[in-house]
């Protein structure tokens, strides 16, 4: 009888994180593809809506400028050079497309009240839109949901492009805002944290909704979301939540 293996020791286990950059430059060229890629999974997930819907990511170098995807041009087939370098006044410093000034000057705001986060994601899902016009938070329903549990805010009340700074403040120091009559907005640390949240709260909407359609769902406690929360709300867990799903996209686009 073979002899039992002996247990691998875990400094040999494979175990990825996020990748580090001293160059700007490589930093930017990193940044410029996991936006690409966040914006082709985003679409092929159908998290758009006609020339609506936006992820932008902060330069590593220039702070006050920030990659975004250009006006009209679908999620699923962009490329990142075919990004576009914006200011916060929404003007244009690299591409050749027009950016749409008035969805991205909420995109500018948060960026400004939160200097520490590099992307925030803003489009379109039904089940986010759902809760939305409910004027509902996220419910701690489950583990994933606690995720969000006192970690995200809800504007309640209709807000247009033009209350970009009610929106910034809306959302506070949280990782994600439930927008009133719109859906849902969420930022990170890096462009595929806040990509997670976002695919993480619309699939914590569709639960809750599906929960309450077949009855009245029970809520985890305080003590346990909050635990919960600790446990799955980091960036950085975001960020490893993030790498399979990427993955599948990466290897078919």
């Amino acid at each position: 009888m073979a002899e039992r293996p002996a247990p691998v020791p875990v400094e040999r286990l494979g175990f990825e994180l996020p990748p580090v950059h001293e160059d700007p430059a490589e930093e930017r060229a990193y940044r410029k593809e996991r936006l690409a890629l966040a914006l082709r999974l985003l679409g092929r997930l159908g998290y758009e809506d006609g020339v609506d819907g936006h992820v932008s990511a902060r330069d590593p170098e220039f702070e006050d400028c920030y990659w975004v995807n250009p006006f009209g041009q679908p999620f699923g087939a962009l490329a990142a050079e075919d990004l576009l370098l914006v200011d916060g006044d929404g003007r244009v410093l690299h591409g050749e497309r027009r950016v749409n000034g008035l969805a991205f000057a909420v995109h500018a705001a948060v960026h400004r009240a939160r200097p520490r986060a590099v992307a925030v994601v803003r489009t379109y899902g039904p089940y986010g839109r759902a809760l939305a016009a409910l004027g509902e938070l996220l419910a701690p329903v489950s583990p994933q949901a606690c995720a969000f549990y006192e970690d995200h805010a809800l504007l309640d009340g209709y807000a247009a492009a033009e209350d970009a700074d009610r929106i910034a403040r809306a959302l506070g120091p949280y990782k994600a805002l439930v927008l009133r009559h719109h859906g849902l907005l969420t930022v990170g640390d890096s462009v595929d944290a806040a990509a997670w949240w976002f695919v993480a709260a619309e699939r914590a909407a569709q639960v809750q909704l599906i929960a309450r359609a077949a009855g009245k769902p029970a809520l985890i406690d305080h003590r346990g979301a909050a635990a919960a929360r600790e446990r799955f709300g980091t960036d950085l867990a975001a960020w490893v939540n993030y790498q399979p799903l990427s993955r599948q996209v990466a290897s078919t686009s």
